[in-house]
């Protein structure tokens, strides 16, 4: 491993701030830059194109502290979105209805005291309402009737399940923790989610155990399909393939077992130029658990805010403006454009 690791801090399991992320991973053994790698396929920049989704960090409380999660969000977070905030969201919402979906992500976006109140109001406002879910909080105490409410609200479930195989979920999100997704997705199941024409989409999301790129997605979801049915009759709708990020916990992993300029060498050889256009910045505005904004939720968790010049604040929206933005990127880009490519919304070229 370069030198750039030998003077990280660590403050419990992660790095101690996003600067030296930033410096880690700028720092790789003759990495080109990402900027650099656009410009070379005739990109001078990225740009958004639309806003068509609104993605909310309802806060990085959570149920799970996972190996692999580029939150960092864990039981004992306190960051939490606050009701003026939520309220700022839903306003923009309210005045700019080509904004169609609106994407709830935390931590554990449900943990929020206000979740129940901001999804009742994006349906009544007719929007596609996305709740990215790691399932066991639907077990958890006070949160049992969830699933009832996300089936009566028409919420779609993205669910995190890395494997079909007990022991690798386990081995990255915990001891108990595929079990305890099984009996969710079971319970979901049983109020329709999965079936085609409940209108009840449920939707898996696998990440890799280790440091190497997800397979096919096509084929990883014919095997989901077919493993679940038969293992544990567990059905879904659709399955995305997401690639490991190299930010918090999953690049402290890297460090630590010496596999970061590997693995990074891994994601800039399998840099797609056809993933670009795909990429999930240019029609998606991340918000963070403050109200700042971000071109994605992984430039969020890196403090990498949208370009100067821009509003910052879900309270200053300006759509035309920031649905032309120029996109801050960096070498986590890499993670986006390797191979398939990769987003909230699973692989890009296909």
């Amino acid at each position: 491993m370069p030198h750039a690791t030998t003077s990280l801090r660590h403050r419990g399991d992660r790095l101690a701030d996003v600067n030296e992320q930033l410096v880690v991973l700028s720092d790789v053994d003759r990495a080109p830059r990402f900027a650099d790698t656009l410009r070379a396929v005739g990109r001078a920049a990225l740009w958004a194109d639309r806003i068509e989704i609104l993605q909310i960090n309802l806060g990085r409380l959570c149920n799970m502290t996972c190996a692999h999660c580029h939150v960092d969000a864990g039981p004992e977070r306190r960051e939490i979105m606050q009701s003026a905030t939520i309220d700022a969201c839903l306003d923009v919402l309210r005045n700019h209805p080509q904004i169609r979906t609106l994407d709830l992500t935390g931590g554990a976006p449900e943990m929020n005291p206000h979740f129940r109140d901001i999804v009742r109001e994006a349906r009544r406002l007719g929007q596609h309402v996305i709740d990215r879910c790691n399932l066991t909080i639907l077990l958890a105490k006070g949160f049992d009737d969830l699933p009832e409410f996300l089936a009566v609200n028409h919420v779609e479930v993205v669910a995190s399940l890395p494997c079909y195989l007990e022991q690798n979920t386990d081995l990255q999100r915990g001891d108990g923790a595929f079990a305890g997704s099984i009996e969710a997705l079971r319970r979901l199941n049983d109020l329709g989610y999965g079936a085609e024409g409940s209108g009840r989409e449920l939707t898996l999301v696998y990440n890799p155990v280790g440091p190497v790129l997800p397979p096919d997605q096509v084929e990883l979801e014919k095997a989901y399909r077919r493993e679940l049915a038969a293992r544990y009759g567990v059905r879904f709708n659709k399955l995305f393939t997401i690639t490991n990020m190299p930010i918090n916990r999953f690049l402290d992993q890297l460090i630590q077992s010496g596999q970061l300029d590997r693995y990074m060498q891994i994601l800039i050889d399998a840099f797609n130029p056809a993933a670009v256009d795909g990429l999930m910045c240019r029609h998606t505005l991340s918000i963070g658990w403050d109200g700042r904004l971000f071109d994605c939720d992984f430039n969020q968790m890196l403090d990498m805010d949208v370009a100067d010049g821009l509003p910052h604040s879900i309270h200053e929206f300006e759509y035309k403006q920031l649905s032309q933005r120029k996109i801050v990127v960096g070498q986590h880009c890499f993670g986006c454009t390797a191979g398939a490519g990769s987003g909230c919304q699973g692989a890009i070229a296909r």
